[in-house]
């Protein structure tokens, strides 16, 4: 290929994103300025009520990030010191680090090779050794929910909750329901690489339940219900209102940049399926109506050095992620080793997220499918 002659791909291109939403963008947020409403005003509100229609929930809290919309389901649900959560190794670390910072303790299950979501096969097993687990905290990873009725299922069956770690999976349905009412709770982060991202950190709790509801919003004010009135110790995490101005107006392009992402893995399937390389794509999880391809994510052969073609080749990739949470210096005093969980443990060595973001066009997917061939077949890509 020639390196000279090919467009630069990123794997994530933000500022095309921007460039159409400019003008309505600094509008929302120059009216926030004039209000000078600027944390919880009425934008937030106003989120929080599209968010809740949108994943089909009664209610939805806003929040300072996605990790502390973990933080938060978890206090809400009074998991805390001398409880076990249980949850997947192979996901982004606020999964657990959220576990642990309300004194609880993770408990891992290995996930199914083909969809990287829980096993829920493993689920039951796994509940019955650990008779201290409260909560089921299954990750909706890459824009697929994982297959939750029978993790509910056997979560019911000991009257334990489950919450949705659905941080990159806004839009997302298992059975034709959306993300965030699946469970008891669903956390969503609005990082800015998100679905749908904000212009800095941002999150949401969504649910059918009015009193956990209400205590979010208080945990997330100190504990407070009325000003300086204190049921208990919360913590400060509002979603300040310039963010929820942002993605209201990014909200309303949700399902089309979804259809793009979507249209943009059918071609990558079109492309790099008739080639039979080394290369396996990505498997809808059972159950999943519809897949909202957060990320595409290969497995590969000689990942690390095919990654490094690639980036010769001025594409742009990411592994996520490359030491699954049992393996982090952080957790070994959980007691796991290595080959504890084979499945994460095969998948931080082979995958690969390729660009696939709404505004990647057909002819960049080309030079990124090309470029796939020509590593392993050189001189045919």
């Amino acid at each position: 290929m020639n390196t000279r002659s090919a467009r630069r791909i990123p794997l994530l291109d933000l500022k095309a994103q921007y460039a159409g939403l400019r003008e309505e963008i600094l509008a929302a947020v120059e009216a926030v300025f004039d209000s000078q409403q600027f944390v919880l005003g009425p934008d937030v509100a106003k989120l929080e009520e599209e968010v809740a229609a949108y994943c089909g929930t009664r209610f939805a809290v806003g929040c300072g990030s996605g990790t502390d919309a973990l933080y938060l389901a978890l206090r809400a649900l009074d998991i805390g010191p001398g409880d076990e959560v249980l949850t997947v190794p192979f996901t982004f670390f606020a999964t657990a680090g959220a576990i642990v910072n309300v004194g609880a303790q993770p408990v891992f299950v290995d996930i199914e090779p083909a969809s990287f979501n829980m096993d829920p096969a493993q689920v039951e097993e796994a509940l019955a050794a650990h008779p201290r687990v409260k909560a089921v905290l299954p990750v909706h990873l890459y824009g697929a929910c994982a297959e939750m009725e029978p993790i509910r299922a056997a979560a019911e069956r000991r009257g334990i909750p489950v919450i949705e770690d659905a941080a990159q999976a806004i839009g997302a349905e298992y059975r034709g329901r959306r993300a965030g009412s699946l469970a008891v709770a669903g956390c969503f982060s609005f990082f800015p690489t998100k679905n749908l991202g904000g212009a800095g950190e941002g999150g949401m709790i969504t649910t059918q339940d009015e009193h956990l509801a209400d205590r979010l919003r208080a945990l997330r004010v100190h504990g407070s219900k009325v000003r300086y009135y204190h049921d208990e110790a919360g913590t400060n995490s509002r979603l300040d209102s310039l963010q929820a101005a942002v993605l209201r107006v990014k909200l309303r392009r949700l399902d089309e940049w979804t259809r793009r992402r979507q249209d943009n893995a059918a071609l990558y399937f079109e492309m790099l399926e008739p080639l039979h390389l080394p290369v396996v794509l990505p498997a809808a999880p059972e159950g999943c109506t519809r897949h909202v391809r957060n990320q595409f994510v290969i497995r590969a052969e000689r990942r690390d050095l095919l990654r490094r073609h690639l980036a010769e080749q001025g594409i742009g990739t990411e592994v996520y992620y490359p030491l699954p949470l049992h393996a982090q210096p952080c957790f070994a005093y959980l007691g796991y080793h290595k080959g504890s969980f084979p499945a994460s443990e095969a998948a931080a060595e082979q995958v690969l997220a390729l660009p696939v973001y709404p505004e990647l066009g057909r002819e960049e997917i080309r030079q990124v499918c090309n470029a796939i061939r020509a590593f392993y077949e050189p001189g045919r890509g």
